[in-house]
């Protein structure tokens, strides 16, 4: 009897049902925001948590001598057009990159787009659990004496500044972070794990099955290379923040794989025998 998987059946997926997903992805993620992240300093809450998740994190790369943070970013500090523009990129880059190539993996090859459309929400919905649990100062706001900065608990634990700028309240990008509707939409804490590392390697990983063309291959392996370089410049990540990224889009590959495995072999019991015999075109309703 031949057992037929997704890359050998017709798999019928539905538009609405995939934006759906995305929807209910942004639900969860405004309530996990208003419980447990920024946006709950608005009522009065000192940033003390986040700082001092901040503190274990510094301590820990110092530790590892990777705490390169601050020399990193002062190397670029003085060419604000170098800046603003990676300002754009942070912003736009890992919204606009990872859409193009989830609707290009949806058209491209329906056969695989189940699983790696289960990675990316189980790597996101991961990563939701982890912004919750472990709200996380970026280093953006260390010296930073704003409503969600860490500055006044420094000083008044005799800390000296840690030397990173906020790229963007310095040089301007296409949003703000003080403005009422990025406060009332954006988690500043959301830091760990990275979810612009996690995302960059997803797309790369996808796109290198979507295409043999080597300066395509090439430009997908390089991207996470400069969403790293992009999140550390600006001052938005710490390095583990990255390490954590790829941890978790580990762990996501590992629950969505299982929850594709899972699919295909409810999917190949409602098969009837006679069609697994004859090993003829049948379609999937793979989880959406």
């Amino acid at each position: 009897m031949t057992v037929q998987t997704a890359e050998h059946r017709r798999v019928r997926l539905y538009w609405w049902k995939e934006a759906l997903l995305v929807v209910a992805f942004y639900l969860v993620y405004s309530w996990t925001r208003n419980r447990f992240g920024s946006h709950k300093v608005d009522v009065g809450k000192e940033p003390m948590h986040a700082f001092n998740d901040a503190m274990r994190i510094v301590d820990w790369e110092k530790a590892l001598h990777i705490f390169r943070e601050p020399t990193i970013q002062g190397w670029f500090l003085s060419y604000a057009g170098f800046m603003q523009f990676w300002n754009t990129f942070y912003g736009t880059a890992h919204f606009i990159v990872t859409a193009a190539v989830f609707i290009w993996l949806y058209r491209a090859r329906p056969s695989i787009f189940p699983l790696w459309r289960n990675v990316l929400g189980a790597t996101t919905a991961l990563a939701i659990i982890g912004f919750s649990l472990f709200p996380l100062m970026p280093p953006r706001l260390l010296d930073s004496h704003t409503l969600y900065g860490g500055a006044r608990i420094a000083e008044s634990r005799g800390i000296e500044p840690f030397g990173i700028v906020d790229s963007l309240e310095k040089y301007g990008g296409p949003w703000s972070f003080d403005s009422g509707a990025m406060q009332k939409v954006s988690n500043q804490y959301a830091a760990m794990p990275s979810l612009h590392i996690a995302w960059s390697v997803w797309c790369a990983l996808v796109i290198w099955q979507l295409t043999r063309r080597l300066w395509a291959r090439v430009l997908a392996a390089i991207y996470p290379i400069i969403t790293l370089f992009g999140i550390v410049v600006t001052g938005n990540h710490y390095i583990l923040d990255a390490v954590g990224g790829l941890l978790t889009l580990g762990a996501g590959y590992v629950v969505g794989r299982a929850l594709y495995d899972w699919n295909e072999r409810r999917q190949l019991a409602r098969l009837r025998p006679a069609e697994l015999d004859a090993g003829g075109p049948e379609v999937s309703e793979s989880l959406r």
